[in-house]
């Protein structure tokens, strides 16, 4: 189910954005882009989606930075004991004037601007408090995925409906046929009998009652409306059914399919292909559902 969260955060002087987008997916399939340095997050933030989250491809995104840059200066005592080194050298050789402290120290390489690093206490702080700001995150994704849902439920349920209304059309064509294959049937029986005579009529009658009964779409029309009331009540819950109703679409198919092998006039035929054909579109939006 798609859908689409941003949210911000702070602690202290580091400030966060997280950005969360699902796409449609069969099952749960997570990306995390988090900054360098925040890999250990990982598992715990794919922990909290998948209490959440049963389906979808979730791309996740966190922007990291600080309200003020910290920076430290540090003295490289290597390069400077080996300026001084050099500089009493030129003194004592040369007879030098002593170097000033200030020129030494704007010579390149003495003095090092380096990024102030986080305490472990404040870092275990700031990042236990973005950790917990991904439910936010979630929290805003749902509603969006729920927006979404409301408008699936709709469709799903109106194809639904599609389907039991064509059920409804191939019971009457079934009635309508048995009378009429029954009627075409005793015909060509009984001009077998006229054609042979002496032939046995029970046998006869016993093959007549085989045809019929592999001719018979009661059991499938039977199933149809049973799935259909599966499928309405799976639509009208408000549980995670994209599973569900995937496989109930299998067994939607698989019926249509048999009803279309049995069909032996062209109304009940024109009534199986549109079956199939609701179906696959209702296949099709059951992969977006939870």
């Amino acid at each position: 189910m798609t859908g689409f969260a941003r949210t911000e955060g702070q602690h202290g002087e580091v400030s966060w954005i997280w950005e969360l987008k699902s796409v449609n997916g069969r099952n749960l399939d997570m990306r995390m882009r988090l900054p360098g340095g925040l890999d250990g997050l990982e598992g715990p933030l794919r922990a909290k989606a998948t209490q959440r989250l049963s389906r979808g491809n979730l791309n996740v995104n966190l922007q990291l930075s600080r309200a003020v840059a910290q920076q430290e200066v540090r003295v490289n005592e290597a390069v400077l004991g080996q300026i001084l080194d050099i500089v009493n050298d030129l003194e004592g050789t040369h007879g030098t004037q002593p170097a000033r402290i200030d020129g030494i120290l704007a010579l390149r390489g003495v003095l090092e601007f380096v990024e102030a690093t986080d305490s472990e206490e404040d870092r275990i702080e700031w990042e236990a408090a973005v950790l917990a700001s991904f439910d936010e995150a979630l929290d805003a994704l749902a509603l969006s995925r729920r927006d979404e849902g409301r408008r699936l439920q709709v469709t799903l349920q109106e194809l639904v409906d599609q389907i039991g209304r064509l059920t409804a059309m191939a019971a009457q064509a079934a009635d309508a046929r048995r009378d009429i294959m029954r009627q075409r049937l005793e015909t060509q029986v009984q001009e077998i009998l006229n054609r042979v005579p002496g032939l046995a009529e029970d046998r006869l009658a016993q093959e007549l009652a085989i045809l019929m009964v592999k001719a018979d779409i009661s059991e499938e029309i039977q199933r149809l409306v049973a799935h259909v009331e599966a499928a309405v009540d799976l639509i009208e819950s408000e549980e995670a059914v994209g599973r569900r109703l995937d496989f109930l679409c299998q067994e939607f198919n698989r019926e249509a399919n048999t009803l279309c092998s049995k069909a032996s006039d062209i109304d009940l035929t024109q009534i199986g292909l549109e079956l199939k054909v609701v179906i696959d579109r209702l296949r099709e939006q059951v992969q977006n559902a939870e």
